[in-house]
């Protein structure tokens, strides 16, 4: 008995004395490589939720890469481990297919900031104002006030349409006047309107010009820039002043309107 604990003491005293020698410096590098990526990430400014999960994997990968090493000090087959891990890891990816798709894409709106939290997007035909992003959703909240709840893998395989990104939105109205009305007299009111609106973006400067001849109206193309926040408010703003400064002209706004004709026969 006393033979064999010698042996066993001879045989694996230097292994596991490296073993643990491996484990206290293994553990102590993983934390150094860990608040080192966290630091990177920091002066990256990715995303808080990014950030801790990718801290949390890099974390718990290193350290079963160490574990694994360790095994093998004492002559475990790892191998044998790695390819159980690996045939677990493709049946739960197989099986969550969609769920990875959309966490790899949250990961990637997060990182890359595709559009942010307040940005008014529009994606795949639905559009709002952004209320949230998480790892596998966004929820958008349209003008209507509902809760738009998109999977983020179908936000980056799409269009991205962000109405916000610089800080303001152009304005592309019509409006439209009688046939008998002054054309040169409705634009110089349609500028004194535009030039009185407060908040908007003078400097991109505006446009107005005749963009087609309706049915009953002739129509003018109306552009002008607003601040994100004074988009709404000044679009409200500006037909009830177009309507106020048109009636004190006399110019005439249209409405469809259709001429019946009758037609009588006398018989003889």
């Amino acid at each position: 008995m006393l033979e064999n604990v010698k042996t066993f003491i001879a045989t694996y005293a230097l292994q596991a004395l490296g073993a643990i020698l491996t484990l206290i410096i293994g553990f102590w590098l993983v934390g150094k490589i860990v608040r080192i990526a966290d630091r990177i990430m920091e002066k990256k400014n990715w995303d808080l939720s990014v950030r801790a999960f990718l801290r949390s994997l890099i974390n718990i990968g290193l350290k079963v890469l160490l574990l694994l090493s360790v095994a093998s000090m004492f002559g475990v087959n790892v191998m044998a481990f790695v390819g159980v891990f690996s045939a677990l890891a493709l049946a739960i990816g197989l099986a969550l297919q969609g769920h990875l798709s959309n966490f790899a894409s949250g990961v990637l709106i997060l990182i890359f900031k595709f559009f942010r939290v307040g940005d008014f997007i529009q994606v795949n035909g639905d559009s709002g104002t952004v209320k949230e992003i998480y790892i596998f959703h966004t929820v958008l909240e349209a003008l209507d006030l509902r809760h738009i709840i998109i999977p983020n893998g179908q936000i980056t395989s799409n269009a991205i349409h962000n109405y916000t990104t610089q800080g303001y939105r152009r304005h592309d109205l019509t409006v439209g006047i009688a046939y008998d009305a002054d054309i040169d007299r409705a634009k110089e009111i349609i500028i004194s309107v535009i030039k009185g609106l407060p908040d908007i973006h003078h400097e991109l400067g505006h446009d107005v010009f005749v963009k087609g001849l309706a049915d009953s109206s002739v129509n003018f193309a109306v552009r002008f820039a607003a601040k994100n926040e004074f988009f709404w408010p000044a679009y409200k703003l500006f037909f009830e002043r177009i309507k106020k400064e048109f009636d004190a002209a006399g110019i005439g706004i249209p409405f469809p309107q259709m001429d019946v004709h009758l037609k009588s026969e006398v018989e003889s």
